[in-house]
């Protein structure tokens, strides 16, 4: 589950992390007086959206010259007109595709003097099992470009569990961002605290960028992106109250409902597989004979008739879906369940385009008759070969 910048800087800012002062507004109206509440005179009007690249972003309808979605505003009167200018457009950057984001929320915060920029985040690093920091001293700046021209440039330091941060962890970090004076003492209490609310809130990621050090030789969070484990989010429903479902897909929200696990994507060929290896498997093959998958979905091991049901309406209503692939190999789930469900799911809902199971496994041979009895227009398939090229061709018209 992903949360809203100003949200994440609240958390921060609950353990002890230097963030600057901010107001987080849904009306224009409420500008002025977030303005004037905070120290001035320089501010941020920032737009909040569940994405990366907010600064270098455009607003639709406001044409290619118009300001991104992060700005400087030198007096209130300027705040205000920035808002009436973003709040309610629909912001596109490098993360969200063409289709872009309406800006619902803005955050107001005060503005920093900046010396320099830093990157850092936190994740689990299943290459060595723990969970650690990745820094850099090119903050502010796409870090896979990063990465990519100057991997030298990033450093990553592993946190060994029983310890937590240590001094030599800290030191390691402060000599890896070459933070001297003011700034490394700030580092000392920064890395364990931010280590903590990565841990005790069970965050996926926690990503700092940029990092600042200002003209004053401190330390200040200047942006910060959040997310965390949806497994463990049963543990904290002070973390759960932050959702914003609007900044999330309608087939996305209604597949949690099922405990499903689904995505959304571009293609027009909707899939539903049991078991994410088969189900990415399911994807790449799609792909190579030169169609996209419209989703992700694994239905799970134990999946029951309803949950499959509900699966297979996910995938019909969305309008992109030209062809439905479903391809099983039960072992703990079991064929005639997923076909008992998919045909519950075609008498409800209709189907109005070519469907192509494949099933093997535990009582395939059930769920084959179960398919073959139901006077559905089915497409059977052999093989995960045989089923991509058939939904392919059907979907092409072949």
């Amino acid at each position: 589950m992903n949360i809203h910048e100003y949200q994440a800087k609240q958390l921060l800012k609950g353990f002890g992390a230097p963030v600057a002062d901010g107001v987080a507004i849904l009306k224009a109206g409420e500008a002025e007086a977030a303005a004037k509440s905070l120290p001035g005179p320089l501010y941020v009007v920032k737009s909040q959206i569940h994405a990366g690249g907010r600064g270098k972003g455009k607003f639709k309808e406001l044409g290619p010259d118009a300001k991104g979605g992060v700005r400087l505003a030198k007096s209130v009167e300027d705040v205000v007109a920035n808002v009436n200018e973003m709040l309610g457009n629909t912001l596109v950057t490098k993360q969200t595709g063409e289709a872009g984001k309406q800006v619902n929320r803005l955050y107001i915060e005060d503005g920093a003097d900046i010396a320099r920029e830093l990157y850092l985040s936190i994740l689990v690093d299943r290459t060595v099992g723990r969970v650690a920091f990745v820094v850099s001293t090119e903050g502010g700046m796409d870090i896979e470009a990063v990465a990519e021209e100057t991997p030298e440039k990033i450093v990553t330091v592993a946190i060994d569990p029983e310890t937590g941060v240590t001094d030599a962890d800290v030191a390691r970090l402060n000599e890896a961002l070459k933070l001297e004076g003011d700034a490394a003492n700030d580092g000392k209490t920064l890395f364990p605290l931010l280590y903590k609310a990565f841990t005790e809130k069970d965050m996926s990621l926690l990503e700092v960028n940029p990092l600042i050090v200002m003209e004053n030789g401190r330390l200040r969070v200047l942006d910060a992106k959040v997310s965390f484990d949806n497994n463990a989010l049963f543990r904290h429903p002070d973390v759960v109250e932050l959702r914003d479902v609007t900044e999330e897909d309608d087939k996305e929200i209604e597949a949690s409902k099922y405990d499903l696990a689904y995505v959304a994507l571009d293609g027009n060929i909707g899939c539903m597989v049991n078991g994410a290896g088969l189900a990415m498997a399911t994807m790449d093959i799609i792909k190579l004979y030169g169609a996209e998958p419209a989703n992700f979905l694994d239905v799970g091991g134990g999946a029951s008739k309803e949950k499959v049901t509900a699966a297979f309406k996910i995938i019909t209503a969305d309008p992109n879906v030209k062809g439905i692939l479903v391809n099983i190999f039960g072992g703990i789930m079991k064929c005639d369940v997923i076909a008992e469900g998919v045909i519950a799911a075609v008498k409800e809902v209709g189907l109005k385009v070519p469907l192509v199971v494949r099933l093997e496994g535990t009582n395939v041979e059930l769920g084959k008759k179960i398919i073959n009895e139901s006077g559905l227009n089915v497409i059977s398939a052999d093989d995960l070969d045989d089923a991509a090229q058939k939904i392919v061709n059907a979907v092409k018209g072949a």
